[in-house]
């Protein structure tokens, strides 16, 4: 079993994944709630325990369910990121009226509740782990996928300074929280300032919602396998009903989609993509 859909094996999973019916049962579960135990999998479906976690294990195994411990709870997110990458590497290759089943079943998977506390993806790329860590972190690649870059030495508690399509974004609560080279990353995520509602175009309201809001934080977890790196990025953090947590749901998937682009192809995905 392979757990890419950028390969054949790995798009053999994903689709054998989703032909059951008590597996898609499970995803429409998650896609309502997400970030829920066995426990409660299994308090919402008409499924022994046994058969959930059987499920389960098709399903992460497929790369259509990921998981994140917090403290001996192990909790279970819907992981968007095959089917978006079937739609960008695949179904863009046929007549779209065709295929409309998964163009609706890729919108639903992405879309995440206002509620969710925790946005969690992952996805594999065909190259190195040192390779990967350089384009999370040097401006070099970061600008080319992200129209972003970082002013700081990487280390832990050190600030960070963002670029971000052009609007310079310095904050003292801005930090690197954990910096492990090749295997894992973590900071604060940014202030909210004026002038970057300015370059997007956000009204007074959504400003001052975004900038009521906690200090988020974004995790990225690099594992080697075989000759790909598996990715997972958790962004966490947010307050129930987080308007933030709306807008990274739809914007990561596009983030991680161009670096996967860039790293393999040399190109990221035109804008829009």
């Amino acid at each position: 079993m392979d757990g890419n859909p950028s390969t054949s094996a790995g798009l053999d999973e994903v689709f054998r994944a989703l032909a059951d019916p008590s597996r898609r049962a499970l995803l429409d579960s998650l896609n309502a709630r997400n970030g829920q135990t066995l426990r409660e999998l299994c308090a919402g479906l008409d499924m022994t325990r046994q058969s959930v976690s059987k499920h389960l294990a098709v399903l992460e195994e497929a790369g259509l369910v990921a998981t994140v411990r917090r403290g001996r709870e192990k909790l279970h997110y819907l992981n968007a990121a095959p089917v978006h990458e079937i739609a960008h590497r695949w179904i863009s290759r046929y007549d779209r009226a065709r295929v409309q089943a998964l163009a609706d079943l890729k919108l639903a998977l992405e879309e995440t509740p206002m509620d969710a506390p925790t946005f969690v993806y992952t996805t594999y790329i065909r190259t190195s782990a040192q390779k990967l860590w350089q384009a999370l972190t040097e401006p070099a690649f970061t600008r080319r996928y992200w129209a972003t870059e970082f002013t700081t030495d990487w280390s832990a508690g050190s600030p960070m300074t963002w670029d971000n399509h052009g609007v310079l974004i310095s904050d003292p609560e801005q930090v690197v929280l954990e910096a492990e080279p090749y295997s894992r990353l973590s900071y604060t995520w940014h202030a909210v300032t004026p002038e970057l509602a300015k370059r997007f175009g956000w009204d007074e309201e959504l400003l001052a919602r975004l900038s009521a809001e906690a200090r988020s934080k974004v995790t990225f977890t690099l594992e080697e396998a075989g000759q790909v790196v598996k990715l997972t990025v958790v962004h966490d953090g947010f307050e129930p009903g987080s308007s933030l947590a709306e807008m990274v749901s739809h914007g990561w998937p596009n983030v991680v989609a161009s670096l996967k682009s860039l790293l393999e192809t040399g190109e990221p995905l035109p804008d829009g993509a």
